[in-house]
């Protein structure tokens, strides 16, 4: 399910270290609280990154109710934004390159050089 995250009308990734083991009344309260997001907004990802960066969880309310994600790597780790203490929204092919083990945020810094002189 989510490598395919088409059916979602947006993806929100909350970056930074997130305590997973919290469960859908905790994450909720993280979006609404933290964010100041709507976790009922319909059909949107919130999704969230431990200090284990092997694994994630999301949550998606469905209209009736919520969905809990969870995704553990067998194998690899997933390349999570870590600078930021807030929530980012990202496009499909931001997602599609998070979920291949891809960096989605520039490492790339600016610097401003030293006095010659």
């Amino acid at each position: 399910m989510l490598n395919d995250a088409k059916g979602f009308s947006r993806i929100i990734i909350a970056c930074g270290r997130t305590d997973l083991r919290r469960g859908i009344d905790g994450l909720a309260a993280v979006v609404a609280e933290q964010f100041r997001l709507d976790p009922a907004e319909k059909n949107v990802l919130f999704l969230f990154c431990g200090t284990k960066t092997d694994r994630i969880k999301g949550i998606v309310f469905e209209g009736d109710g919520y969905l809990l994600l969870y995704k553990r790597l067998s194998a690899g780790r997933f390349r999570w934004p870590r600078t930021q203490e807030e929530a980012m929204a990202i496009t499909q092919e931001q997602f599609d390159l998070l979920m291949q083990g891809m960096t989605i945020v520039s490492t790339i810094r600016q610097v401003t050089p030293k006095r010659l002189c």
